[in-house]
């Protein structure tokens, strides 16, 4: 059984193999430590001169980056806490994204910035945030969320050896822990994968009847999304089309309105607050492409800071529990 950060590490450790213009940078992700979460453990034992640990300034950080890209490296970033990517916005959105149109063409930035999202870790307001929907609007940045589906190592080494444009690749907390799952390898779940770089899956429960209901969402919100699918499916006979995006921008809309014209009701579902968050944009996507009604749902994060402690950390976040309710409310 391969876990999530044990393929992750390997993506970074095979890239680093087959391409000197990889190098990877961040806080504290030299050997023994290895980085907060062990992403990048024995990579700086491995390859001493192209693993570089830097000051804590994540601005530096992606600027260095940026600058490498632009000399024909292949960087690959670490960001330790993904509340932190507010502070190298300015080269996130105005640099990094920019280069290829500012240049016309003639210049692009293969850089890859890594970073760990999301509470239920109990790390409090600033350190359990989840803010990849500030990105999502910025031309030029593809931002894609791994998951425990399909290959978290091949998603990340596309990233890194194959895209030639900034991608910020988001990375769940909670996911390190949780083991690979191939598409043959789901318990209960008929899954296809749609597209190659970053693609996309469906998951229908196996044997199940036509769906009622189409359910959309990435990351860590995936593992609860297949708890929320057997429940509604054995509890109440309400069944449901699964679709797991890796690519949140720019947004591949078309299998999920192929899904909604099927159902005509969709839930989107997300850790971040549910204010102006990627939920929000793909239900205006569908809406201004359907024709007839379609009856939605949103769920998310509360809008308030993440509390530090469990109970109340709970409640702030989107479960498992809040999609069956949102489900039976749609069918009902």
């Amino acid at each position: 059984m391969t876990l999530v950060v044990e393929a992750l590490n390997e993506a970074l450790r095979s890239s680093l193999e087959d391409s000197e213009q990889v190098y990877f940078l961040g806080e504290d992700i030299l050997d023994p430590y290895g980085g907060a979460f062990k992403v990048a453990r024995g990579l700086s034992t491995a390859f001493p001169e192209r693993v570089i640990t830097t000051p804590v300034s994540e601005a530096a950080i992606v600027g260095i980056g940026v600058g490498m890209a632009l000399r024909g490296l292949r960087p690959v970033v670490e960001v330790m806490f993904g509340d932190f990517l507010l502070l190298a916005a300015d080269q996130i959105i105005n640099h990094a994204a920019k280069m290829r149109w500012m240049s016309n063409g003639r210049t692009s930035v293969p850089l890859v910035i890594r970073t760990p999202m999301g509470g239920r870790r109990g790390y409090g307001p600033t350190h359990s945030q989840t803010l990849e929907k500030h990105f999502l609007g910025a031309p030029g940045l593809q931002v894609v969320a791994v998951g425990a589906l399909g290959d978290p190592k091949e998603l990340l080494r596309r990233a890194i050896l194959d895209d030639e444009d900034p991608v910020l690749f988001v990375e769940h907390k909670l996911l390190y822990a949780c083991p690979v799952l191939k598409h043959d390898e789901v318990p209960e779940f008929e899954v296809e994968t749609l597209g190659d770089r970053y693609p996309m899956y469906r998951l229908r429960l196996e044997g199940a009847p036509r769906p009622s209901v189409t359910l959309i969402c990435y990351g860590y919100m995936a593992e609860l999304a297949r708890q929320a699918v057997r429940q509604l499916a054995y509890e109440y006979e309400v069944f449901t089309e699964l679709l797991v995006y890796t690519r949140l921008s720019p947004l591949r809309i078309e299998p999920l309105l192929e899904s909604v014209r099927g159902t005509r009701r969709l839930i989107v579902a997300e850790e971040g607050t549910r204010t102006l968050g990627w939920g929000a944009e793909v239900l205006a996507r569908v809406v201004e492409a359907m024709a007839g009604p379609v009856a939605v749902r949103r769920v998310a994060a509360q809008d308030c800071p993440v509390p530090a402690a469990g109970t109340l950390e709970d409640a702030v976040l989107p479960q498992a529990g809040d999609l069956v309710r949102a489900a039976l409310d749609l069918v009902r």
